[in-house]
């Protein structure tokens, strides 16, 4: 499986950005994904999560409201679509998968369950 992230780039505060995903090498639909982010000398952290079946979503309580995760299965991509943006949304963002997980309804928060990732993409807001 890989995972190509793109989208990322410098914005102003109260701008909008949409990350895209590109999956390869497996069946799309089989598997969790999520995005998470880490801002310089800080952890990763979770940002949005989807189920494989794509019918549960979950968002860390500091981008709900603002940012949405979607997918196109037919095109093998997960979104995510950031508004409102934050200078404290500034970080690299990555895109992950789970393999195919024993419920296809559950949702993944934490980065020990995701089995691939993207190579990151920056964002950057301006105040």
């Amino acid at each position: 499986v890989q995972l190509q992230a793109s989208g990322g780039g410098l914005v102003q505060a109260g701008g909008s950005l949409r990350l895209s995903c590109v999956f390869s090498g497996g069946t799309f639909s089989h598997y969790a994904m999520g995005w998470f982010r880490q801002a310089p000398g800080k952890e990763r952290e979770f940002v949005a999560a989807m189920s494989s079946r794509g019918d549960k979503i979950a968002y860390d309580d500091s981008v709900k409201g603002r940012f949405t995760i979607s997918r196109t299965v037919a095109a093998n991509t997960v979104y995510l679509r950031m508004n409102s943006l934050r200078p404290e949304d500034t970080a690299v963002y990555y895109c992950a998968a789970k393999n195919p997980p024993y419920s296809v309804h559950d949702y993944y928060t934490n980065t020990q369950s995701y089995d691939y990732w993207g190579q990151g993409t920056l964002v950057t807001v301006s105040s």
